[in-house]
């Protein structure tokens, strides 16, 4: 799931495409959460380190309950679209850290609505075998055919020609909209309420925002 970098982006591409036919598009996770986490990736020492940030959180309250951040040698460049390759070892390593497995991780980058459905939130998730949603702040690929509302929680289909990928949620008023894709065990429809759920007073939903600050941080 993770060979070593060659130099040749061909054999990665294919991988992927694999891969995702492994990637288990409907709900399966607990009916209550308990806690939630998110994981972000940063960069240090010139792009040589990789920073995994995880933040764990009571999925009721939003409290952290534990924070792990891990440092490990950049595997390869960073290539578009292949992100899950660079990244999703540092992030399993944070993962490992935490005191306990979430009930559902969201991921700072996309799930499906990626150009091969494998983004590193389906990366992350079919590794782990957890529950994952992607939270990207741009869009890779795809368009809507909708206007999104202004209004806070409103929320419209990312497509990929007839292809549902996503969806564009405006997760506060009067701020650009977050790109929300499912990533493993979550079903397109519940994706966004999840999102929502996690979210407060800032663009992105808390753990992923939490997640952010700390993998930033430099040493």
């Amino acid at each position: 799931m993770f060979p070593t970098w060659t130099g040749n982006e061909a054999p990665l591409r294919d991988l992927q495409a694999q891969l995702a036919h492994r990637v288990l598009r409907r709900d399966d996770f607990p009916k209550t959460l308990r806690s939630v986490a998110g994981f972000s990736v940063g960069l240090e020492d010139g792009s040589g380190i990789t920073r995994a940030a995880a933040v764990l959180l009571d999925a009721a309250t939003l409290e952290v309950i534990d924070q792990q951040l891990v440092r490990l040698p950049t595997r390869m460049p960073d290539i578009p679209g292949l992100s899950g390759f660079r990244g999703v070892p540092a992030l399993l390593a944070a993962l490992a850290a935490l005191k306990q497995r979430p009930d559902l991780a969201l991921i700072d980058g996309q799930g499906i609505a990626h150009p091969r459905r494998f983004g590193s939130a389906c990366h992350f998730g079919l590794a782990a075998n957890l529950p994952t949603i992607g939270i990207g702040t741009s869009v890779l690929i795809g368009s809507t055919r909708l206007e999104l509302h202004a209004i806070r929680g409103a929320f419209t289909p990312l497509r990929d020609g007839a292809e549902q990928i996503g969806w564009l949620l405006r997760s506060q008023p009067g701020v650009a909209p977050i790109v929300i894709s499912p990533g493993h065990r979550v079903a397109m429809a519940s994706a966004p309420g999840l999102a929502m759920q996690f979210t407060s007073r800032d663009r992105l939903p808390e753990p992923i925002r939490l997640a952010d600050r700390l993998a930033s941080q430099q040493a």
